[in-house]
């Protein structure tokens, strides 16, 4: 029997799976990066991981993923940047074949998740997907016809860099209005801690304060304060921006919804859902676009890697 591994690569540990063809999990474990001391110490490790994974799983290995933050060029396996990890130009695929003897297969960690979620969570059932994670900023991945949409050079995808908001707030990536300024879970503590400071009659305080609070403050209180309720309505309406964006262009059977935020459930995916009826284009009778929450949790990108080699 043959079986694959999965890595998920984090600025402070390596997750690992182990998976044969179907998902069945053989293993799991993890280790430190240590990227601190260099593109090829974090290579030991992770091939010390993987030499435990390979002990407790029955068979021949047949390949191993890897999914990495930063912008990869998958084609080579290489790092062309990955400022978390410290890496630039760092041959990741070579550096693991060397010392594995299997072949290795790269891509960005968001589209390692998509894939993982697209072949064994959320998405399994559909051939078109996409996975949209509102953590720190909001990433994501594309499936069309049941393969991994990458773009040009493996540089496209990029979905939390789109404008929604023409001359809105800065980005990091040196735009103004990005997706992910309005709609990852940071923005939506940064506009709570703003709510909070402007009402402080609000319910909120009762429980936070504006130096506390965090992206289910808002949610928690939406139901019986008007200000929180605010503050959920202002956010969602930017998450549906950019999630019709998304629907407009590439019509996905359906969309996922990852990260911390995703947490909320259906007081989060009822409302959004009810915009993506209303507005995107068409109708949604005819191609419809569903909105649900991702089911892999962090396990997906250690599946999705290990899916790479699948395909």
């Amino acid at each position: 029997m043959k079986y694959y591994l999965g890595l998920d690569i984090g600025g402070t540990f390596v997750k690992a799976v182990s998976i044969t063809a179907d998902g069945k999990i053989l293993a799991e474990g993890k280790c430190d990066t240590g990227c601190d001391k260099g593109g090829r110490v974090m290579c030991d490790n992770i091939a010390a991981l993987c030499a435990q994974l390979q002990a407790k799983s029955s068979g021949e290995l047949a390949g191993v993923g890897a999914g990495c933050p930063g912008m990869i060029q998958s084609s080579s396996g290489t790092v062309k940047f990955a400022g978390n990890l410290g890496l630039k130009n760092f041959p990741l695929g070579y550096e693991l074949e060397k010392r594995l003897g299997v072949p290795v297969k790269v891509t960005n960690d968001a589209n390692a998740a998509a894939l993982g979620e697209a072949r064994f969570g959320a998405g399994r059932n559909y051939k078109n997907s996409i996975l949209v994670t509102l953590g720190t900023g909001v990433g994501g991945g594309i499936i069309i016809d049941g393969k991994l949409f990458e773009g040009g050079a493996s540089a496209g995808a990029e979905i939390g860099h789109m404008v929604i908001e023409r001359h809105g707030e800065m980005c990091t990536c040196g735009r103004r209005g990005c997706f992910e300024r309005y709609s990852s879970a940071s923005a939506l503590t940064r506009h709570t801690k703003f709510a909070m400071e402007e009402d402080t009659g609000s319910q909120m305080w009762t429980k936070y304060t504006s130096q506390n609070c965090s992206g289910k403050t808002a949610f928690e209180f939406m139901d019986t304060d008007r200000t929180a309720k605010d503050v959920v309505d202002w956010y969602i309406k930017y998450l549906a921006c950019g999630l019709i964006n998304l629907a407009n262009i590439f019509r996905p059977e359906v969309i996922m919804l990852g990260g911390g935020v995703a947490a909320q459930g259906e007081k989060l995916t009822k409302p959004l859902q009810a915009i993506m009826d209303a507005e995107v284009f068409g109708g949604n009778d005819y191609a419809t676009v569903t909105v649900v929450i991702a089911s892999l949790g962090n396990g997906a990108g250690s599946l999705g890697a290990a899916a790479l080699c699948l395909d």
